[in-house]
């Protein structure tokens, strides 16, 4: 599991070292480039019930912190559905799975806001 801490937030979100290693270079190259997304996730486990949301912006300090010391093979194919999800007017939207890495697979499966329905904008 890693961590991504966003703003003066001391509370990290956790998110599984694959997708998060997805998640930081879709987040870098759009705040690289000035644009601005959201990202959404459920709460895990021991957190109150519910979801939470980030509006990720270029002047706000964000850092990634990775249990794994060495960086794990990226899917090409996840990583261009996460870019199309942040590209989308709903941004990025993380599963359970995403967030505590429960579903074993590797991060080529779909989040639910990477779907290739969802509208681009």
């Amino acid at each position: 599991m890693g961590d991504m801490y966003y703003g003066g937030s001391a509370a990290p979100i956790r998110i599984d070292d694959r997708v998060l290693a997805h998640l930081k270079i879709v987040i870098t190259t759009k705040l690289r480039r000035g644009e601005s997304f959201t990202v959404s996730w459920p709460h895990g486990d021991g957190e109150p019930t519910g979801r939470s949301s980030i509006w990720l912006h270029p002047a706000v300090p964000l850092r990634f912190v990775f249990d794994e010391p060495v960086a794990p093979d990226l899917d090409r194919p996840y990583l261009a559905r996460l870019a199309n999800a942040a590209n989308s007017t709903g941004g990025i939207h993380l599963t359970a799975e995403d967030i505590d890495g429960s579903s074993g697979r590797a991060p080529g499966h779909e989040p639910r806001g990477a779907r290739h329905d969802h509208p681009v904008g």
